[in-house]
Parts: C-alpha cells; sequence; structure tokens
C-alpha cells in the first residue's frame, strides 16, 4: 500500500470506532526514544523513519510534528503522501493540541492508545481536550486490525551482563533502590534501560540499544519480571530465580496490578509508566509519584564503569584511524559511497574486543547531507564521497565495557576560508564547555550558552540540544540530565559528579554542509574553595580533531593550549594499541602541535 492508501484505511477503522481523529505518537509502552519494529506505527502510516515525531489524522486532514533536528528529513519523506509537516516550535506553526482543536468540532472523540502515552502524557491531554469540550478515547490500538503485515513482538534472547564490566551486582542494584522506597510496597518500572541495568540484563529488542523488553516490579523482598519466558535460558532463569525474582508472562502485568491488595503501597513515574498501566492499578492502592529510582543510580557513573569506559574509548579510536586510513586511501582511486563508510567502519569496530553493535545507525553526511542532522544514509539514494568538500562522521558502538558517541567532521580536499572559520566557532564552543569549573547543580540550561557565544556573536546557531546523558553499554541518550536551550526536561538536570554526558556543539548549512565535533565527557570533582563543591569535564572520547579545519588565528593561547593538550592525551592513549607503523604516523601527523 501507498502512504495516502494506509491513511484510508486508518480512516476507515476511525469511522467504525467513532473516532474523528487519531494520534500516533513515536513511542512504546515504555516510553522508549527508539522502539522495536512492532511498535514503529507512525513510520509505517507516514513513511517518515527520524526518530521524533507524533502525527495526528483526521477524517480529512494529516499532520506531523517533529523538531528541527529532522525538519529537511521530514521535508522529503512526506513529499507526496498528503501528510502536511508541521516545523515543531517554529513562528506561527500550531502545536499538536492547537490544530486538532482547529479541526473538530466540539463534542467530537480523540482517538489513540494510551499504552504508548504515559500517565503524564495522558492527563495533559485529556485536559486540554476537555477544556475545548472534546473527548478523548485512549483504549484504541487501531492498528491491529490496520497494520496487516505488523511484526511481532520480538524474542531475542535475554543474556546478563557480567559484575566484571558493571561494577555491581543486581542484588547490590536492588538493595540501593530498596532503600528508597521505605514509604511503599512496590516501585513500577517500565523502562526498559532502567529494568536492564538494574538486573543487569541486556538483549537486542530495539535496534542499537541493547535492552529486553519487560515491565518490572521491585518489592522489598520479591522482584516481578514480566517477560516472554522464550527470552530467557534454563541457566539464566535459575539465576534469577535464585536473586528473589519471581518470572510472569510480559503481558500478565495488567491483571498482576488489577490483584493488588488494599493499602498496597506502589511507586510509579508518571512521566513513564503508561496510561493503561496506571489504570490498571485499583483505587484502594496507595499510588506515590516520583521519579523511577534506578535512573539517578544509574546516572552516576561508578568507579568500575568509568575504567571500562576509557578502555572502550581507546578501541572506537583505533577503529576509527582505520576507517580513516582507508578512507584517504580509497579515495586517491574512487568514489565511495556514504552507505560503504558506515559498513567500513561497523567492521572496523568489529575487530576490536567485546564488541557488541552500533550505539545508533550512523550519520554519513557528505556535503549538503551533512546538514541534515540526523541524515541516514541508504544504498540507492546516498551521496558519495569525493575528494573535495566537507564530511560528518557521527557514529558509535556498543561494547560489553562501555557505550561511545562521537562525531568528527573533516575536510577532504582543501576547506574555504568560511568553512575553516565556522568550524573554529564551534570548535571555541566545544572548548569552552571542555574547560569550564561549575558548581555541583548546575544545570544544563545555563552550561548551554558556553557553546554557543562564538556562533551566537555571528548571528549564527544551532538547532538541537548542546549534550545529552549516555548509558553504559546501554541506550545512547540517557537520562536524567542534557544541556541544552530549553526550559524543560533533562536541561533542568543539575549535574553531579560521575554523569556521563555528550559535548556536541555544530553548524549547518541546509545545502551545504554540516559540522559537528563530539566528545563524551565524564563529571569530575574541581574542589572547593570555600564556596561548594566545584566539578569539571574530563573528555574520555580520544580522537584528533580535525586541524586542516581550524583557523588558527580565532583561537586564544587557552584555546590552542586545549587542543594540543587534547592530541597529546589522544596520541598517548591510542598510540600503544596501534602496531602498523603507517598507523602510528597517522595518528602523530593529525594529532600535531599547532
Amino acid at each position: 500500500m501507498t502512504i495516502k492508501e494506509r491513511v484510508e484505511k486508518l480512516r476507515v477503522r476511525m469511522e467504525e470506532e467513532g473516532l474523528h481523529a487519531y494520534i500516533i505518537p513515536s513511542t512504546d509502552p515504555h516510553q522508549s526514544e527508539y522502539v522495536a519494529d512492532h511498535w514503529k506505527s507512525r513510520e509505517w502510516i507516514s513513511g517518515f523513519t527520524g526518530s521524533a515525531g507524533k502525527i495526528v489524522v483526521t477524517l480529512y486532514d494529516a499532520a506531523l510534528w517533529t523538531d528541527s533536528r529532522y525538519f529537511l528529513q521530514g521535508e522529503e519523506q512526506l513529499q507526496g503522501t498528503g501528510i502536511e509537516l508541521m516545523k515543531q516550535g517554529m513562528p506561527g506553526v500550531p502545536n499538536v493540541v492547537e490544530w486538532i482543536i482547529s479541526k473538530l468540532e466540539p463534542g467530537k472523540i480523540v482517538g489513540c492508545d494510551g499504552a504508548n502515552f504515559s500517565l503524564m502524557a495522558m492527563r495533559s491531554l485529556k485536559q486540554e481536550m476537555e477544556n475545548a469540550h472534546l473527548k478523548v478515547d485512549y483504549s484504541k490500538d487501531l492498528f491491529k486490525e490496520t497494520w496487516a503485515s505488523r511484526p511481532a513482538l520480538p524474542k531475542e534472547e535475554a543474556f546478563e551482563h557480567e559484575v566484571k564490566f558493571a561494577g555491581k551486582s543486581r542484588l547490590e542494584k536492588l538493595s540501593e533502590v530498596r532503600q528508597r522506597m521505605k514509604d511503599v510496597q512496590g516501585h513500577l518500572i517500565t523502562t526498559l534501560d532502567d529494568i536492564a541495568w538494574l538486573l543487569n540484563l541486556r538483549g537486542s529488542d530495539v535496534e542499537c540499544n541493547p535492552v529486553t523488553i519487560a515491565h518490572c516490579l521491585v518489592e522489598h523482598k520479591l522482584v516481578h519480571l514480566f517477560i516472554d519466558g522464550s527470552k530467557l535460558s534454563d541457566s539464566l532463569r535459575s539465576r534469577l530465580e535464585g536473586d528473589g525474582i519471581m518470572l510472569h508472562s510480559y503481558t500478565a502485568l495488567q491483571n498482576y496490578l488489577s490483584s493488588l491488595e488494599e493499602g498496597y503501597g506502589i511507586r510509579i513515574d508518571s512521566n513513564t509508566v503508561n496510561a493503561v498501566l496506571y489504570d490498571a492499578i485499583p483505587s484502594h492502592c496507595h499510588i506515590v509519584e516520583g521519579r523511577t529510582i534506578s535512573t539517578d543510580l544509574k546516572a552516576i557513573k561508578n568507579p568500575t564503569e568509568v575504567a571500562h569506559i576509557k578502555e572502550a574509548m581507546a578501541k572506537d579510536a583505533v577503529a576509527l584511524l582505520k576507517l580513516f586510513r582507508w578512507l584517504d586511501k580509497e579515495l586517491d582511486g574512487r568514489k565511495i559511497s556514504e552507505v560503504e563508510v558506515s559498513d567500513q567502519l561497523i567492521s572496523f569496530r568489529k575487530e576490536g574486543s567485546d564488541y557488541y553493535g552500533e550505539s545508533f545507525p550512523a550519520i554519513v553526511g557528505y556535503k549538503g547531507n551533512g546538514a541534515i542532522v540526523h541524515y541516514r544514509p541508504m544504498p540507492g539514494t546516498c551521496a558519495h564521497l569525493e575528494k573535495e568538500g566537507i564530511l560528518l562522521l557521527d557514529s558509535g558502538g556498543q561494547y560489553h565495557n562501555g557505550t561511545t558517541d562521537i562525531t568528527r567532521t573533516v575536510a577532504l580536499g582543501t576547506p574555504t576560508e568560511e568553512q575553516k572559520k565556522h568550524f573554529t566557532w564551534v570548535l571555541k564552543g566545544h572548548i569552552a564547555l571542555a574547560l569550564q569549573h561549575f558548581p555541583e547543580g548546575t544545570r544544563g540550561i545555563q552550561l548551554d550558552t558556553l557553546t554557543r557565544q562564538y556562533l551566537w556573536r555571528q548571528n549564527l546557531n544551532f538547532g538541537h540540544g548542546t549534550g545529552h546523558g549516555v548509558g553504559f553499554f546501554l541506550n545512547v541518550h540517557e537520562g536524567p540530565q542534557g544541556i541544552g536551550p530549553n526550559m524543560q526536561g533533562r536541561y533542568l538536570e543539575g549535574m553531579k559528579e560521575g554523569m556521563f554526558t555528550s559535548n556536541e556543539p555544530g553548524l549547518y548549512i541546509e545545502g551545504e554542509y554540516g559540522i559537528r565535533i563530539e566528545n563524551l565527557v565524564l563529571a569530575v570533582d574541581a574542589g572547593n574553595n570555600g564556596f561548594g563543591k566545584f566539578l569539571k569535564f574530563d573528555t574520555l572520547t580520544l580522537f584528533p580533531i580535525d586541524l586542516n579545519l581550524v583557523e588558527r588565528s580565532l583561537l586564544t593561547i587557552e584555546e590552542r593550549t586545549w587542543l594540543n593538550q587534547y592530541h597529546q592525551e589522544v596520541e598517548r592513549k591510542v598510540k600503544p594499541l596501534l602496531s602498523d607503523k603507517g598507523d602510528i604516523q597517522w595518528l602523530e601527523q593529525k594529532c600535531r602541535m599547532i
């Protein structure tokens, strides 16, 4: 079916159910950023493949909202579908609720699948619709009948993340959680990365995210794990049960919640527990709302994790070095597709120990494709690299001993003066954050300005956040912290010692090139001079920044010193892992002093 035919088929189902609008988010029942194929309803109905977006279909209109990272991608993928692109946050663009209200008369019914909406999101939606005299029916998953070829729920085998990597056993982690839930009998955890971290379990149910589909109810003596039993080997099942973990079918959670006894105290996170599960909890239970306890615990990397992350960074650097040396040689004789670059990088990463897979699909953006912030090259339509122009490569690896995420922008030929200025202004912002000391608890929105100041002076900017938390052999985007410009969510989270975050300012010239410089940084103790505890960032990523794109005259002495010291550190830590003389010479040349 074409996209238009899919939308029309959905409209038939809407009419049958008495719905006048239907909202389709990007999430799943676990409020995941990236979802298993079974829950990619928004992608199926629209053809839009970005990780963030929401569609509303009425009986006569359809529109998709996404943020600035996907504006160019959205324009391309929605062309000819009849679905209007709504550039979220831009002047004059209505939000989802405003648009629905403008399309429906009072008394009409707005439908959605409440399992894919958090309790907090559903409360907000219901209130706004009631204010406009519209009704909400969140009991309908219309894709059960509409999407005939819908993939089944994943059944990939789960496995244990060894304590030698994790640093703590699941019993130790459970003890930490239980110490913080003294006012309740149970703590419902539905986010996949929290469950994976807490129980030292991993899986491959979601592309690039090593998680397994499950729900978890932690009690003081027992843990109830709701998971497809076919995912567990006999030995893993035995070890889980030996640690006080009772196993239930993945689909049994609603019935289990509905049977909770009177007065049972249960803690939920209204931002992650979905509306359907919340409704299953009896009114005679005592519900306490608060953030999932493990979210804060896993954000602080323990010493074992930190040591392993540093090892993973060095291994990742070797793979990237081999890639860029390969690219240099191959471009002397032929053009190379963006897809081939991505595939070759995977091949080099696989040569390293403890490699598991990509942490996200590589963004290989040549020339104008680099300006598409979350671009993903596809066979047949991707660009082909030549010895000219700028390449933006944003990639990452999942290793049993850490998760990496690195962006490098390189000149494949002789850069223009404007390109060098643009790159250097971005670099100055990157260095400003890397050098900054700040009081513990400083918020991401405060730190964000540091990276934009040099672009702002030129009336330039970038549309994404400066940084996101990163998991440990887990999701490459991890809360609760982040660095960005908005007064919402993770950007309001205070930075704490041990948080692992990206530093990635950028600049994008539509149709020409993109620039982004990304390292991963760890918040570490910077001392106390009587004004409270201060933190600074220790840069853990180990790979050269392209000096051919640096306009030296724009850098201060302090900035040049940082860059030289960073390259000395890269050379010192990566060179011992190299045996090929050509690799060593390449590294030395890329890490030269300026």
